[in-house]
C-alpha cells in the first residue's frame, strides 16, 4: 500500500537520497575491491599416442597464496586433466584461481595450452594423419603394400594397386584423427610416395625394361 511506496518511491526526486548515499558507499569501497591478474598459463606437451586415444594427466602444482591474516603460505596440490581424443595443440584448460596469489590481489587462474610432441612416424595436418612411404620403382610399376601400425597399436595394411608416380598420394579414409567435435568420426590418413629410382641398371634390365614398357 502507501507504506510501500513511499519507502521504494519510483520518481527520481524521491529516490535520490538513497541513490547517492549507495553510490558514495560504491565509490568509497572501490580502491579495496581485489583485483584479478591475468591468467598464467603453462604448456602441456603430449604425445600423438595421447591426443588420438585420449588419455588422464595428473599434475602437481604448488602456488603462493594469503591466508585470512595476510600471512603468505605454500599450498601444493594435484590437478587431474582429462585429455579428449582429438584434441589440437593450442587447446586449453583453465583451472579458476589455481595460479599464485599476491597480497590484496585475487588468485590468478592457471591455464593449461595443449602442446604436441614430435611423432617418428606421423605428422598432423589438422584432422589428416600424413605418412611419408619409400618404395622402389618396381613397387611403384608392379603395386605393394604399406604395413603400418596405428596410433592405437592396430596393424593396418594398405594395398596400393595404381602406379605411383613420385609424390603421389593414397588416402585411407576414417584413419586420421579423431574429430572432437563430431565423435565417432576421423580424419583421412594420407599416405604420401617417395619412389626410389635404381642409380645402375644392367643392359639386360634396361633392355627388359624398355619391353615391358613399350606402348
Amino acid at each position: 500500500g502507501p507504506g510501500r511506496s513511499q519507502r521504494f518511491p519510483s520518481d527520481g526526486g524521491g529516490g535520490g537520497g538513497f541513490s547517492g548515499d549507495f553510490n558514495f558507499r560504491k565509490h568509497s569501497e572501490r580502491p579495496n575491491t581485489p583485483k584479478k591478474p591475468p591468467p598464467v598459463e603453462t604448456k602441456l606437451p603430449c604425445s600423438l599416442e595421447e591426443l588420438y586415444s585420449g588419455s588422464t594427466r595428473k599434475m602437481k602444482i604448488s602456488r603462493t597464496a594469503f591466508d585470512a591474516c595476510g600471512r603468505e603460505v605454500k599450498e601444493t596440490e594435484i590437478l587431474s586433466i582429462g585429455v579428449k581424443p582429438g584434441w589440437k595443440k593450442g587447446t586449453k584448460i583453465t583451472f579458476p584461481d589455481k595460479g599464485n596469489q599476491q597480497l590484496n590481489q585475487l588468485p590468478a587462474d592457471l591455464v593449461f595450452v595443449i602442446d604436441e610432441k614430435p611423432h617418428e612416424l606421423f605428422k598432423r595436418d589438422g584432422n589428416d594423419l600424413i605418412v611419408n612411404q619409400k618404395i622402389t620403382l618396381a613397387e611403384a610399376i608392379g603395386g605393394t603394400s604399406v604395413n603400418l601400425r596405428t596410433l592405437d597399436k592396430r596393424s593396418l595394411c594398405v594395398p596400393v594397386k595404381n602406379i605411383v608416380s613420385p609424390g603421389y598420394e593414397h588416402v585411407v579414409s576414417n584413419e586420421g584423427m579423431p574429430i572432437t567435435k563430431e565423435p565417432g568420426h576421423r580424419g583421412d590418413l594420407r599416405i604420401i610416395f617417395e619412389v626410389k629410382f635404381p642409380t645402375k641398371l644392367t643392359p639386360e634390365q634396361r633392355a627388359g625394361l624398355k619391353r615391358a614398357l613399350r606402348g
